[in-house]
């Protein structure tokens, strides 16, 4: 008897321990993925194509792989589906997990989670979603947004599911709750926080360690929230929309992930809405201002913070942005420069891929503040439509999704 307890105790514990995660803009969230040995520049017509697939549904969301397989989440008719690849291009498996967002711009939003053999996605309608990453096989679903009465923006839902240690966390937003908590394994609700104000955004939650201790950041249409992980508790909040510009909706388009430093957070959101430098109290219990910054709004493509700078695009319109830097501390921009137009960006081995978001030009990047630097750049043809799905690196490949179509790329230099 003792041995059969010993050995469920075995089991339980195997899957409570953290296997390591591929998610939404590398491991932290922050843009930065942690591979090395790559290529300082590319050939004429790009890095080597390893592979290119057709057929994995219209959508926005970013690839992510474990060196074994690539899962990506498309739309096909009005399902959100799930593709696992292999890397000699074959379909594994090919799973709908739930409703595509029908409305405007109904392309899947949602970059899957994988750890160890589950892999988490979100569907349009907020259907949270765990899957067995070998097999395709559902192994759980609750739809939070309908269970927690969540306040839909105009555009669906667009989060990437965050792991922490035991628990699956997302942003459901509304009256009755802000952010929710259930347990990675079960599905069963392990928190829920109280509601802070604000519609559901686009915007992925993240952690934040300060202080010696592991905090949540996650985003309503209105608010930022820094909560405490393990319990649920929210320590404080920081009203960031409060504004009349676009009054007949839920707030603005709300997508990037807050991006942090020591004791300091930065927000961003498009649309000529001033971007905010925020300093946390020592205890956590209060966020105050630092400075404003009317030049840097960050569209939804994400922004990098390198040895004191922040790199990234900002809003002109719709179609049209500059690349930036600017000075973290002081806020002072040390370039503001015009390359095709804005789009997503993410950082590995020293420097900046980004793929702007209208004619698919791919760039490899000098991160410098003293100037734009472009080394090599290539452009992305098949696909259609934006070119917003932010690119993923893994393995010395380059993962880059246009529409229903995924391309992969070596970027392994040869040692």
């Amino acid at each position: 008897m003792k041995k059969i307890v010993l050995i469920q105790l075995i089991l339980c514990f195997g899957l409570l321990v953290n296997a390591q995660i591929f998610q939404f803009r590398g491991p932290n969230r922050d843009g930065k993925f942690t591979d090395t040995e790559l290529l300082k520049e590319w050939p004429e017509a790009g890095p080597d194509l390893l592979l290119e697939f057709e057929g994995i549904g219209k959508g926005f969301s970013s690839a992510v792989s474990d060196g074994e397989y690539i899962y990506v989440s498309g739309m096909i008719d009005t399902l959100d589906y799930l593709t696992c690849i292999d890397f000699g291009g074959n379909q594994k498996w090919q799973v709908a997990y739930g409703e595509s967002w029908k409305k405007s711009f109904p392309d899947t939003r949602s970059t899957p989670t994988l750890e160890g053999d589950r892999i988490y996605a979100i569907s349009g309608i907020g259907e949270l979603v765990c899957l067995n990453a070998e097999t395709g096989e559902i192994n759980w679903k609750v739809n939070v947004d309908r269970d927690y009465h969540s306040e839909w923006h105009i555009w669906g839902v667009s989060e990437s599911p965050l792991i922490v240690d035991d628990k699956v966390i997302c942003t459901p937003a509304g009256n009755e709750t802000s952010v929710v908590a259930l347990d990675k394994i079960t599905g069963e609700e392990v928190w829920k926080t109280e509601s802070v104000g604000g519609q559901r955004a686009y915007a992925s939650a993240t952690t934040y360690n300060y202080n010696g201790q592991q905090y949540v950041l996650a985003v309503t249409a209105t608010h930022l929230i820094m909560l405490d992980p393990s319990t649920g508790e929210v320590k404080t909040t920081y009203k960031y929309y409060e504004h009349d510009k676009w009054s007949d909706q839920p707030g603005l388009i709300w997508t990037n992930v807050p991006l942090s430093k020591n004791n300091e957070i930065f927000l961003s959101m498009g649309y000529d809405y001033p971007a905010k430098m925020l300093r946390v109290k020592a205890d956590a219990s209060a966020l105050e201002e630092v400075y404003t910054d009317t030049i840097f709004d960050n569209h939804h493509h994400g922004m990098i913070e390198l040895d004191g700078f922040i790199y990234g695009s900002n809003w002109e319109n719709n179609r049209k942005g500059n690349w930036l830097c600017k000075n973290w501390d002081t806020g002072e921009l040390t370039y503001d420069t015009t390359w095709h137009t804005k789009g997503a960006l993410i950082y590995a081995d020293g420097l900046l891929y980004i793929y702007e978001e209208q004619g698919g030009n791919v760039a490899l990047v000098k991160p410098d503040p003293a100037g734009f630097d472009v080394i090599s750049s290539f452009r992305i043809e098949k696909g259609a439509g934006p070119h917003w799905a932010h690119p993923f690196i893994n393995d010395g490949k380059l993962f880059l999704r246009h529409g229903n179509v995924l391309m992969v790329y070596n970027i392994k230099a040869e040692v």
